[in-house]
């Protein structure tokens, strides 16, 4: 289905606060004598710096006996000044961490020398660059070309015909975060239908993303606890209800928080259900290549939907897959029927960006474009990739043994079968806490853990802590 591009005081208490009255009637002389040499020393035969004449000058001032003043008079402070005892900001109550972010908060105030962080995903590449973008001019809105073109191919397949056909328009956006919210803008602009369903459970920041860009959110059926899998047959009765033309937020691979990906004939089935009302995919591509250690691989459900010449939209994010997280590197796409149409999208999402942050910045850019265009610097970063990959896939194997060699209770055979940085594990918030609080060992309250924070001497100590928090805590 073609886009549519019709148009479419803080209140306090009145209290005075009072300075030491000023009056010179309350100055006496011997007052007046510790003041005077005390200034004079400093200004030295008399020649004085223009500081110092300005303090004499308000000494001379404050000394003088105006009839206009009286002991009662005194100089009132404002409401922000220093006078006061409290903060014109003490009715603000304290926002919540992040759940995510938090995480690190709590973990970096434990003095544990076995503390373990499993909450935030951190694994970064080694590849840097260093004097290679030394340019800082503003870029265009839509942000480096380069960039955008080698991102729209590495994502699609440097062979799409919709590429080819000139149907994809690309711009530079702040990472996977900023990525989503200039295409939720662009849609709630744009697009004739205003509500986006997203998986449950999904990232913490979909929901509140798509909300404030003026989107209505409905959530899709996904995870499954009892199996630790796809709930695909909820999945597909909720998809299948959905009003026609809805916008479908799917995970491309290795989904945030479950790591649990519907396997190539589930996508398959998906993208026949999605086509045939009329659904607009918006693809969350946050982690090409973690999943199975494959760029082309974990691009495969994208590939799918723009393979039969459908529109969707899709965002990416650098922060994982190159290490740049604070570099903030991201793309969104939008892949349309026509060239035309593409033309036309693009310059409506400058109109987005423009007044959102006006153009992104060079460096990180600069830096993935640089990677992509180079075969060498390419290939050495795609094998550094794997490694990371495989490193993942082989802790969650570690951790799978463990826990059998353990005897813990339960089947533990979905840590194996999840994929990507992330492992639903299955433990409730009082697990969690239980094991936050005597094995210092921290995570999100819904059980996920950042298998890039293990390593082969970590993992034991985190089986101990499962195998305790599970025979001890219901």
């Amino acid at each position: 289905m073609p886009l549519k591009f019709s148009r479419f005081s803080i209140k306090t208490k009145n209290q005075s606060y009072h300075s030491p009255t000023l009056s010179p009637n309350k100055t006496n002389s011997r007052q007046k004598a510790k003041m005077r040499p005390e200034l004079m020393s400093r200004t030295g035969h008399g020649s004085s710096s223009a500081t110092d004449r300005r303090l004499n000058a308000l000494l001379r001032h404050l000394s003088s006996s105006p009839s206009s003043m009286d002991a009662h008079d005194s100089i009132s402070a404002s409401p922000t000044s220093g006078f006061q005892n409290d903060s014109v900001f003490s009715h603000v109550v304290r926002g919540p961490e992040d759940p995510i972010l938090g995480v690190t908060v709590a973990y970096n105030k434990d003095p544990s020398p076995v503390k373990l962080n499993l909450g935030v995903e951190k694994q970064s590449s080694s590849l840097l660059m260093t004097g290679k973008s030394r340019i800082k001019e503003y870029l265009p809105i839509v942000g480096l070309a380069d960039f955008n073109k080698l991102s729209a191919k590495l994502i699609f397949g440097a062979d799409s015909p919709a590429i080819r056909e000139n149907r994809v328009t690309t711009v530079q956006c702040l990472s996977g975060t900023g990525s989503l919210r200039v295409g939720a803008e662009f849609l709630a602009k744009h697009y004739h239908q205003r509500t986006i369903y997203i998986p449950q459970p999904t990232w913490g920041n979909h929901p509140k993303i798509f909300t404030l860009a003026g989107l209505s959110v409905k959530s899709y059926r996904y995870y499954d606890p009892a199996t630790r899998g796809l709930n695909f047959l909820g999945l597909l009765e909720d998809l299948g209800s959905a009003p026609s033309g809805a916008i479908v937020l799917l995970h491309a691979c290795a989904h945030n928080p479950t790591g649990v990906d519907p396997t190539l004939d589930q996508w398959e089935r998906i993208r026949q259900l999605m086509r045939s009302k009329g659904l607009l995919p918006f693809f969350d591509s946050a982690y090409q290549g973690f999943a199975s250690g494959s760029l082309d691989a974990d691009a495969q459900s994208v590939r799918m939907f723009v393979a039969d010449s459908g529109e969707c939209l899709a965002a990416q994010s650098y922060a994982k897959n190159m290490g740049l997280y604070g570099e903030r590197v991201g793309a969104l796409s939008i892949v349309c029927k026509t060239a035309v149409v593409a033309s036309k999208v693009e310059s409506q999402l400058k109109l987005v960006i423009r007044p959102m942050y006006s153009n992104p910045p060079i460096h990180g850019a600069s830096i993935v474009a640089a990677i992509l265009r180079d075969r060498n610097l390419y290939n050495e970063w795609t094998i550094e990739l794997k490694a990371m990959a495989d490193r993942i896939i082989s802790m969650r194997h570690q951790l799978s043994d463990a826990l059998r060699v353990r005897g813990t209770p339960g089947d533990w055979s979905h840590i194996i079968k999840q994929i990507g940085m992330f492992t639903f594990t299955g433990l409730n918030s009082k697990q969690v806490a239980f094991m936050t609080k005597e094995y210092h060992i921290y995570m999100t309250s819904d059980g996920r853990i950042s298998m890039a924070g293990l390593s082969s001497k970590t993992v034991p100590h985190l089986a101990d802590a499962i195998h305790a928090a599970v025979t001890s805590v219901v």
